[in-house]
Parts: C-alpha cells; sequence; structure tokens
C-alpha cells in the first residue's frame, strides 16, 4: 500500500509539471496585461511538433526545442495580432485554441502509429535508494526538478529585477510605462512569446515524456485548467506551483481509485479535474476584492500609444 501512494505521488509530480509549465506561461503574459485563450491550441501544436521532430532526430532534446518553437511561433502571431493590430484578446486567443487543435490534428495523421525510441530511466544518485521518498520523489525527468527552478527563478525575476519590475509595471499601467520611455507594445510581445513558449514545452512533455506517444486532442483540456489555475493563484508563480500539484494529483487520483478497487463510474472518475477546477473557481469568486487586489491592473486591455 504504501508503494502505491508512493507511485501516486510520482504520477502527481508529473502530472503537475504539466500544468505548472502553462501556467507559468499564462501568468507572465498576464503580468503584462495580456490574456491568451491559446493554450490548448499551443500545447497541441507543440505536442505533435516535440513528438515529430523526437521520431525524425531519436533526441529529446531537439523535441523540447521544437515544441517551444511551435508555442512561440503561434503565440507570436497572437501578439501580432493583439498588440500590433488591436485585435480582441478573447476571440484572437479562442481563434488560435481552435486553429491549433484542427492543425496538430491534421499535421499528426501519419504519427499516430509512430513510437519514439524508448525512454532512459532517470533517477538522482543515492536519493533515488531512499524507501519510499526514491520512488515519490527522485526518480523523475530533469524537467520536473527544472520546473521547481523556474517558478522559483521567476518570482526572483518578477520582484528582484528591474526587468521584472518594468513587466508588472506593463501590466498594471502601459500608458504610465509608455509615458516614462518604456517600449510597451514590445515588452508585450517579448512576454507573449515566452509564454507561448513555456506553453509549448508542457506540449511538448506531453507528448514525449508524459505519455510518449500522439494522440488527436491528447492534451485534453490541460491548456484550460492551466489558464484556470494562473487565476487560482493569483498571479504569484508559488501558488502556481503548488495549485498545479493539486490539480495534477486530482487528475491522477482517479487512476490510484480504480486501481485500489473503487466502485465508482470511470466517467465521473475522469470529470475529476474539471469538477475541481470548477469549484476552485467558484469559491474564489467569492471574493472578489481578494482577486482584483493581486490581479494585473490592465489585464485585457488593450493599449493605443497615440491616444
Amino acid at each position: 500500500m504504501m508503494e502505491s501512494y508512493a507511485l501516486l505521488v510520482a504520477a502527481t509530480l508529473n502530472a503537475g509539471t504539466v500544468l505548472a509549465l502553462a501556467s507559468l506561461g499564462m501568468l507572465i503574459n498576464e503580468k503584462a496585461g495580456i490574456v491568451n485563450l491559446g493554450a490548448e491550441g499551443m500545447m497541441l501544436c507543440a505536442a505533435i511538433a516535440g513528438f515529430a521532430a523526437v521520431v525524425h532526430s531519436g533526441s529529446d532534446v531537439l523535441g523540447f526545442v521544437a515544441g517551444m518553437g511551435a508555442g512561440a511561433l503561434l503565440s507570436l502571431l497572437f501578439g501580432l495580432l493583439v498588440i500590433w493590430l488591436n485585435a480582441n484578446q478573447y476571440a484572437t486567443g479562442l481563434a488560435v485554441s481552435l486553429f491549433g487543435a484542427g492543425f496538430s490534428a491534421f499535421v499528426g495523421i501519419g504519427y499516430v502509429q509512430e513510437r519514439i525510441p524508448e525512454r532512459l530511466t532517470f533517477a538522482l544518485p543515492y536519493l533515488a535508494d531512499i524507501p519510499w521518498f526514491g520512488a515519490a520523489l527522485f526518480r523523475h525527468h530533469p524537467l520536473v526538478y527544472l520546473t521547481v527552478a523556474l517558478s522559483f527563478a521567476l518570482i526572483w525575476f518578477l520582484y528582484r529585477t528591474r526587468a521584472g519590475l518594468v513587466l508588472r509595471s506593463v501590466g498594471e499601467s502601459p500608458e504610465s510605462a509608455h509615458a516614462l520611455g518604456y517600449p510597451v507594445r514590445r515588452i508585450r510581445l517579448a512576454a507573449v512569446v515566452a509564454g507561448g513558449a513555456l506553453c509549448g514545452l508542457a506540449g511538448a512533455y506531453i507528448s514525449i515524456i508524459y505519455t510518449p506517444l500522439w494522440v488527436e486532442g491528447m492534451v485534453a483540456g490541460k491548456g484550460w485548467i492551466a489558464l484556470a489555475l494562473t487565476t487560482f493563484a493569483t498571479w504569484r508563480p508559488a501558488r502556481v506551483l503548488l495549485g498545479a500539484y493539486l490539480f495534477g494529483g486530482v487528475t491522477m487520483l482517479q487512476f490510484h481509485l480504480q486501481g485500489i478497487g473503487v466502485e465508482l463510474p470511470s466517467q465521473l472518475l475522469t470529470m475529476l479535474p474539471y469538477l475541481a477546477t470548477i469549484a476552485v473557481l467558484a469559491l474564489i469568486s467569492r471574493n472578489p476584492r481578494w482577486i482584483r487586489i493581486n490581479m494585473p491592473a490592465s489585464i485585457g486591455r488593450p493599449f493605443y500609444p497615440g491616444s
């Protein structure tokens, strides 16, 4: 029984890594005042790009680079439309999500039956041999640990560096930042591309490591959960990380319950992550003042330099 709980913890960290990467990308976007609802589509395009790269090259690194490139490219297109052409952020994000779902399905037709090379087994020396803790915490892909480091690096960047202060000021008051001489549009575009690259990394992680195969729609709503998670975490990187593991645990709980023989309809168990998302958002919305205090003041608001 203890071994099964160790495997549940390990699976939670694995699933939470996907959500954490995507949510941190969305957090960077929203800290700059941009709402990108295209996370699901970007992750799907990145998943097929990363998987195809590994199939043809055999290199996980190239797969991750391809996934990040796909996410960055789509977010660049999104950024040009909403930042320079002043397209509606919400409609454009939904269009990117729908495009990504359709395009990835079309491109991925030839990769459904493909298999990528055998995965390496990762383990931290000595620590991986510790009873229970080794299996739960110290036998993960390096990207799991890099995601934790990225969360703390983002905290340092946002709250301890001048560049982070400028990024937050653009999200709070782009007019004031523009008056001080900062290139608001370029800063927002850089934030959008960086966020898209992280979404792309999350998508590539799904198809290369999390479930090493390609299936149409395999992201399965994780992009939407990542968007909700940024609000749940009130735009704080550390809370994003904790929230990602919480939702990852709920996702893995369905398999754990089935494994220990709990008789529940599989459809209900599959609904658990989404029910948890709705419940959390409903609870948070009961205190709008708390959200307003933490939310970037200009989020979702277009900026016109000449006005």
